[in-house]
């Protein structure tokens, strides 16, 4: 029985030389091998290809199924889930955007936000009636580097684990920039392209020639925003407006679809998730007490190793959530999870190898979070902030815009 991945030992590794902690997992698409996969495609609608060299020194054709960008939030968004189920303590920045102006409410919090607790959307609120970036909470990010990432720690640790780049704060591109400690992808390998058949059937039986579509220019709950009748048409250059370019029963999505035959998905040999925590990393993390521009050995080390305990159980919530990447892109595990801690000395020693599961992650973390706060580390709760009214327009206007290019009002 493989041993399991406890604090002592994490605290050890933490301590010590080894350089990080890695997963690598193979999965197959959930159709069993051979089935055909679908990964994310990129401006112009391709898919990211690349050849690769394997372990024989084989260099074989592979494609991104999941980016390292993907990846890392995709644990995020498991931490934010585990936070909210109660299963943990996490810092974690919101801005709400309730105001009855907005025809779509909705809440941003730090583990969403494209640049974390960094972002413009955070920038641009209020905290305490204070513009965030100004207030006592929001300058801790104005002062925040690997020497002293004590306040970053408590305002949002996930940015010390995920990576942060403060571009869009008052220094610019001179803003804080922390390196991801924690990186994951997906690869197919073997990868063999594709096509993708479209087509539908109207059961209406609605043919091309059955009229000429137009704009109606009375909008009404009674009837459809189209018509057929040309007296009833909004009227251009004093001409009927059609829908879209030639006013065809297809533009208003009716009417046969030809079948068609395009480049589109992959089978693959099989494919591989490797998630690597550097423990490297984490170690050029200084905590020192507020005011102060030197900490202790010990400080940091706690401080480190909750950082790692946070990667680790971010990294294994999601891989028990499972890989259900889109849209025919299931893939499942043909392993298990198997966790190796690499010595920084090749050669050495084989990799030790660790069990760990989600309950046995989170009980990881929440040993070294209370060893965190013992030792007077920072650590707040949620921290809400209120959008600017600046921001709440942009928002507002934003969404009207959008709102009536869906109704073909542009």
């Amino acid at each position: 029985m493989m041993e399991e991945l406890t604090l002592k030992i994490l605290k050890e590794a933490m301590a010590g030389t080894a350089a990080a902690f890695r997963c690598v997992t193979t999965y197959q698409p959930a159709g069993g091998v051979g089935d055909k996969v679908f990964p994310p495609t990129y401006e112009g609608g391709k898919y990211a290809v690349e050849e690769r060299v394997v372990e024989n020194g084989e260099i074989v054709n592979c494609v991104v199924l999941d980016s390292v960008q993907s990846q890392a939030n995709r644990m995020e968004l498991a931490l934010l889930e585990g936070r909210r189920a109660g299963l943990f303590e996490l810092p974690l920045v919101t801005a709400a955007f309730n105001d009855d102006r907005l025809r779509k409410k909705f809440k941003i919090t730090s583990l969403e936000a494209p640049h974390r607790v960094a972002d413009a959307i955070f920038r641009d609120s209020l905290y305490k009636g204070v513009i965030f970036r100004k207030s006592e909470k929001g300058k801790i990010l104005d002062h925040a580097d690997i020497s002293n990432a004590t306040g970053l720690f408590g305002l949002c640790p996930t940015a010390l684990v995920f990576g942060i780049w403060d571009s869009t704060g008052p220094r610019g591109g001179l803003g804080a920039k922390i390196q991801r400690a924690i990186v994951s992808e997906m690869i197919g390998y073997g990868a063999l392209e594709g096509v993708k058949t479209s087509s539908r059937i109207d059961p209406a039986q609605i043919t091309l020639k059955a009229a000429t579509v137009y704009e109606r220019a009375e909008k009404s709950a009674s009837s459809p925003d189209w018509t057929v009748d040309e007296s009833l048409a909004m009227r251009d250059k004093n001409q009927p407006k059609k829908v879209g370019k030639d006013g065809k029963p297809s533009e208003i999505n009716h009417g046969n679809v030809t079948p068609t035959i395009e480049t589109g998905g992959f089978t693959l040999s099989y494919a591989r998730q490797t998630t690597v925590l550097s423990l490297a990393a984490l170690r050029r993390l200084r905590f020192p007490p507020a005011g102060e521009s030197k900490s202790s050995s010990e400080r940091d080390r706690v401080a480190r190793t909750l950082l790692a305990s946070l990667g680790l159980m971010s990294a294994v919530l999601v891989r028990e959530q499972g890989a259900d990447l889109r849209s025919r892109c299931l893939l499942v595990p043909t392993e298990d999870f198997v966790w190796e801690l690499l010595a920084n000395s090749p050669g050495k020693n084989e990799p030790k190898k660790y069990s760990l599961t989600g309950g046995q992650a989170v009980e990881v973390y929440k040993a070294a979070l209370a060893e965190a706060k013992s030792s007077e580390l920072p650590w707040e709760d949620e921290i809400e902030l209120l959008p600017s009214e600046d921001l709440i327009k942009l928002v507002a206007r934003s969404q009207e815009l959008a709102m009536h290019q869906a109704e073909g009002d542009e």
